[in-house]
């Protein structure tokens, strides 16, 4: 901590997504800003090769820096696939939790850990804590575990363990819980009109669950909890990540935000001021996947913020360390990925998809 700038500090809160193929300025974000992290979409590779060749660049890329870069993919299995075309896909989380076999879930937890590790990935946007009461097609649909609070927090714990014995941060999410959404986030703010107490009795349950069982990362969506803060969606609200994350369930691990680029914050909120407003809520990591100067503006009018006095040194310290102890927790470095056996990996997700059907 001692040796980081303030501009170092701020670099390590931003979890950037890499447009398309533009390595070149994901560059400069990384020497000149040194951001903390990466998170890798499905446009960024076509290949397996080619998504391991980009991993170990940005690895490289990052060598000369104090603090060793985090590398994060949101893999869920079924729909929410950003693996290359000749990697096998897991079933979605609602078929494997059909099951009830918590052998199958543990393989499954395992499987997501073990492709990911071995090809240099260290946190992993899973498993998806939402209760599923909506149609398949809703934004969630069969990404949810199941249908009941306890089938959600047994079956996606099962898995979230599973990933963190393989060395992966499983970030649960969606906090505080999509269950009694009806907009997609993506491109609108859903508003939840149940009462808190309703909620804490429900949705948030899983989330109590997790906390409780080890969750190290937790992600907050972009909705807004009308019975709480009216103004802000929970990823932005100071009330909802105060009051009830940390203060309520005392939760102590990272909290990050869901993607700032998605069109329900930008339409609604001006950028520079929706990180400022994620930051003073409590989030440690802020997730953006947009253009390199958006992102560059950003982080200077963050540093800009700190240096006034608007936000605090504290609130930047607290996070900062967060973010060092858990990159030191689970051995991140910048070492280069080897990457894995895929006929053996296929094989694998191939046997456990063919348990599942039967």
């Amino acid at each position: 901590m001692e040796e980081l700038t303030l501009e170092e500090k701020i670099g390590q809160l931003f979890m950037v997504g890499l447009e398309e193929k533009k390595e070149a300025q994901i560059s400069k974000l990384i020497k000149e800003n040194k951001i903390g992290g990466v998170v890798l979409y499905k446009k960024n590779y076509h290949t397996y090769q080619e998504m391991l060749q980009l991993i170990n660049n940005l690895k490289k890329m990052n060598k000369n820096n104090k603090v060793p870069l985090m590398i994060s993919i949101d893999q869920e299995g079924g729909r929410v696939n950003r693996m290359p075309p000749e990697i096998a896909n897991l079933k979605s989380a609602a078929k494997i939790a059909s099951t009830k076999n918590e052998e199958i879930l543990q393989e499954s937890g395992e499987i997501l850990g073990a492709m990911l590790k071995q090809s240099g990935i260290s946190m992993n946007y899973a498993p998806v804590l939402d209760i599923c009461r909506f149609e398949e097609k809703h934004a969630i649909g069969d990404r949810a575990y199941a249908k009941t609070k306890e089938e959600v927090s047994k079956y996606a714990l099962i898995v979230m363990k599973e990933m963190q014995k393989q060395g992966i941060i499983p970030v649960v999410k969606h906090f505080p819980g999509h269950g009694l959404t009806k907009k997609d986030s993506h491109f609108q703010i859903p508003k939840i009109t149940a009462k808190i107490e309703q909620l804490e009795q429900e949705d948030m349950l899983p989330f109590e669950k997790a906390i409780q069982e080890g969750a190290e990362a937790v992600m907050v969506g972009h909705l807004i909890l009308k019975d709480v803060d009216k103004k802000y969606p929970a990823s932005l609200s100071k009330k909802v990540i105060q009051k009830y994350l940390i203060e309520k369930y005392q939760y102590k691990g990272l909290i990050i935000t869901d993607d700032l680029k998605m069109l329900a914050i930008q339409l609604h909120y001006n950028l520079k001021r929706s990180v400022y407003k994620a930051i003073e809520a409590g989030n440690d990591i802020v997730m953006v996947g947009l253009s390199y100067n958006k992102i560059k503006r950003m982080i200077k009018y963050i540093v800009k913020e700190v240096k006034k006095g608007k936000i605090s040194i504290d609130r930047i310290n607290t996070s900062v360390e967060k973010i060092l102890k858990m990159k030191e927790k689970y051995k991140i470095t910048d070492e280069l990925a080897k990457g894995m056996n895929i006929e053996q990996m296929n094989g694998r997700i191939t046997k456990l998809n063919e348990q599942i059907r039967k």
